[in-house]
């Protein structure tokens, strides 16, 4: 049976958030899913797979049931698919965060940068003036990245603070393009940035993985292939996957 795989996350109030987690576990395991949710008080972020039906089945309940009471309703999602199960077994984990950052000055659920759809993001980071941003990892941005990106050579995404201290003015980098593998990290960046002065700050919606999927390769500015934390590795044009001699990670936080 083909295995479909589904990478979601959505900045949200979910005080309630340590109640969810058993609720959500039966939920997941009675759909025989695989991968790691993260659940926090600001939100949800994980990556499951599974049969199709049951995949759309899961998605149906985040957006709709009773369980999340319809506060995920802007739920940033994506599909792909996988040749065999790409996960060994099922996470469901509380978190202070959904993904590390280390700074309440970053809440996406106040403000945040402009979101960019892929059909336009050439255009954004084709400007000149666009300083554009890789968010993820340095081991992630060594297998793909666009280009003429800057690199922040981080080993941990709340390390991202530290490069925007020594080599980011809001006097100088007047506009901002960011992105990351799915959209989350670049999206609490974009907080971040905004919340320290900085005025123009766009981000990829739905990462690196919506553009990979919509941007047809002739015309795409991606080089390389994009690291997923699972046991693919990496991702091509067209959401393919593509062999990599990278040793797998299959822990989420390894993307904070």
């Amino acid at each position: 049976m083909p295995t479909k795989v589904a990478a979601f996350y959505q900045f949200a109030s979910l005080p309630d958030f340590r109640e969810l987690r058993e609720p959500l576990r039966t939920l997941c395991a009675d759909l025989a899913l695989k991968g790691s949710v993260l659940l926090a008080h600001e939100g949800i972020n994980g990556t499951l797979a599974g049969g199709p039906e049951a995949i759309d089945e899961f998605v149906a309940a985040l957006r709709h049931s009773d369980l999340f009471g319809g506060r995920l309703d802007h739920l940033e999602l994506k599909f792909s698919n996988a040749a065999s199960m790409p996960f060994g077994r099922l996470k469901i984990r509380l978190k202070k965060e959904i993904v590390t950052f280390g700074d309440e000055s970053a809440d996406p659920t106040r403000q945040v940068g402009t979101y960019v759809e892929p059909r336009d993001w050439n255009q954004l980071i084709g400007s000149p003036d666009t300083v554009l941003i890789d968010t993820r990892n340095a081991f992630e941005v060594a297998i793909g990245t666009f280009e003429g990106a800057t690199d922040p050579a981080i080993a941990s995404f709340g390390k991202f603070k530290d490069f925007a201290a020594h080599h980011l003015d809001p006097a100088r980098h007047r506009k901002i393009a960011m992105f990351c593998t799915g959209g989350i990290r670049c999206e609490k960046a974009s907080s971040y940035l905004l919340a320290r002065g900085f005025t123009e700050v766009y981000h990829l919606k739905g990462g690196i993985l919506n553009y990979l999927e919509h941007v047809p390769e002739g015309e795409s500015r991606w080089r390389g292939e994009c690291f997923v934390f699972d046991e693919r590795v990496a991702l091509g044009h067209g959401l393919r996957e593509r062999p990599a001699e990278l040793e797998s990670q299959t822990e989420l936080e390894s993307s904070e």
